[in-house]
């Protein structure tokens, strides 16, 4: 992985909504835009940008449905790039369990 694939990736990471949408994405299902934005608490146009962060540095995958944009995990994400926001995923359990 590049440095610059590495920075752009932990940038995608860093923000709280982008991490949560992720996570319900990491299921490998389709998840429609207006979930997520419930689930988030988030704006459509807000939540439309977290999106396009995301799925700029390969993430996330959309589908359009009519009105609505279906998001999925990236079939096709390398197992490098998959490894590093499975260890994210971990840390952030890790740091809840600490804090109980």
């Amino acid at each position: 992985m590049s440095i610059d694939t590495t920075t752009s990736l932990m940038a995608a990471l860093s923000d709280p909504t982008r991490l949560g949408a992720l996570r319900r994405l990491w299921d490998g299902r389709e998840h429609c835009v207006c979930e997520l934005t419930d689930l988030l608490g988030a704006t459509q146009s807000r939540m439309s940008r977290h999106m396009a962060v995301l799925k700029g540095v390969g993430l996330v995958t959309d589908r359009r449905d009519a009105q609505w944009v279906r998001y999925r995990r990236n079939p096709a994400l390398g197992p490098a790039i998959a490894a590093v926001v499975d260890a994210v995923f971990a840390a952030m359990a890790d740091e809840g369990k600490d804090a109980e």
